[in-house]
């Protein structure tokens, strides 16, 4: 499995961005897919996840403005960010962590978001 994540970019904070991955390669029904974000001496951090029911789970702090979702037809997932804060600046990370029949995890390779004030 490889992932491509693009969509970042600089942006005035209040405006929006989506960033999208892109999946080549066989997606179990099983797998969960993950937006993760590390900013700059930070800790990567969970952002949202979406499992292949369509079950997802944000992170409190972008409820309610950030949304994820996938387009299993075109193997796509999508983060739509709105609000944008100066705060969420940071690379964002797109992942795919799989279960079943063994653990493993497939990563992207970040793209970067930059919110000015």
């Amino acid at each position: 499995v490889q992932l491509q994540a693009s969509g970042g970019g600089l942006v005035q904070a209040g405006g929006s961005l989506r960033l999208s991955c892109a999946v080549s390669g066989r997606i179990f029904g099983s797998d969960v897919m993950h937006w993760y974000r590390q900013a700059p001496g930070k800790q990567r951090e969970l952002v949202a996840f979406i499992a292949s029911g369509g079950a997802t789970s944000h992170a409190d702090s972008v409820k309610g403005r950030f949304t994820i979702s996938r387009d299993n037809a075109k193997s796509t997932m999508y983060l739509q960010m709105n609000s944008l804060k100066p705060e969420d600046t940071a690379v964002y990370y797109c992942n795919v962590r799989r279960t079943i029949p063994e653990y493993r995890e497939f990563w992207g390779q970040g793209t970067q978001v930059t919110v000015s004030s």
